[in-house]
């Protein structure tokens, strides 16, 4: 499973256009598949079949931005496949992989996750790794870890680990699969941006390995970027909740995300998120 294959990501896309939905007439009769044909999308790229052939088969690395964006207007790509092509378009053909240093969280970031100590806030790596989190968020996300595993770079949780295979975790998402969709579309994106890292390869892999289901999602080709959202959980201590997040990009790093949860005032959910996060005392931070 090559997680920044241009080929795959391509197949999948048009499988998924129809002639009608691309603004084609479809001939009369009927279709083995009711994505388009290669010929087809050719055509409205602006390429031949020959060369679109090579491009989705991998025997072509070379393809233009004019090229790029005749398929991603062809296929009707949002902002974020259309990055995600470029980013696999762009991809060395035979990237390095080399252990990269751990993640360290900016001072000023962690700052600000210990300046919300009445909301639920989890700082996250590129690959999903919790770097930090607060009280509220611990509580909230996994509760039965050890709040300070994220300290460690080598205990720190996988939140998208944890999706697939922690039964605990898995159990507190009341929406399974739409949540997982989310977290292997991220995967994917971030995996097209990252084709060097060796860690992010071997969490895909494991997880094909392990799991069907994210076997599946994967193969589906779905790419998203996570900055909000809605969630609904069934937490072991303060039950149904549903709640908003927000994630707040670092400039300075790009690849960590500070991940925020609200709900709406005067809800169930608020009352029940209130005594939560009362009840997770904060800890002085160490180090």
């Amino acid at each position: 499973m090559n997680p920044c294959d241009l080929g795959q990501f391509l197949h999948s896309r048009r499988a998924r256009t129809t002639p009608v939905n691309a603004g084609l007439v479809p001939p009369p009769g009927r279709r083995r598949v009711p994505g388009l044909r290669r010929e087809e999308l050719a055509r409205l790229a602006g390429v031949s079949v020959a060369y679109y052939t090579r491009l989705e088969q991998g025997h072509s690395r070379n393809a233009s931005d004019s090229v790029l964006d005749g398929l991603a207007r062809a296929l009707r790509l949002d902002e974020t496949e259309r990055a995600h092509l470029y980013d696999l378009a762009r991809a060395p053909r035979r990237a390095t992989r080399r252990p990269a240093p751990p993640e360290v969280p900016h001072p000023r970031t962690l700052a600000l996750l210990d300046a919300l100590p009445g909301l639920p806030a989890v700082l996250l790596g590129r690959r999903n790794d919790v770097l930090a989190w607060n009280p509220p968020g611990h509580a909230l996300l996994a509760g039965h870890l050890d709040p300070e595993a994220p300290e460690d770079p080598a205990r720190r949780p996988s939140l998208t680990r944890m999706l697939f295979l922690d039964p605990r975790s898995r159990e507190r998402e009341a929406d399974w699969e739409a949540h997982a969709r989310t977290h292997v579309g991220h995967l994917r994106l971030v995996a097209g941006r990252h084709p060097d890292d060796p860690e992010l390869a071997a969490l895909i892999g494991e997880l094909a390995m392990k799991s069907t289901e994210f076997t599946a999602l994967w193969a589906v080709g779905h790419v998203r970027d996570c900055t909000f959202g809605s969630r609904r959980l069934n937490h072991p201590e303060a039950g149904p909740l549903e709640l908003t997040y927000q994630v707040w990009l670092q400039p300075d790093s790009p690849d960590c995300r500070l991940e925020v949860y609200t709900a709406e005032p005067g809800t169930p959910s608020a009352d029940a998120l209130a005594l939560l996060t009362g009840a997770a005392a904060p800890a002085p931070r160490r180090g």
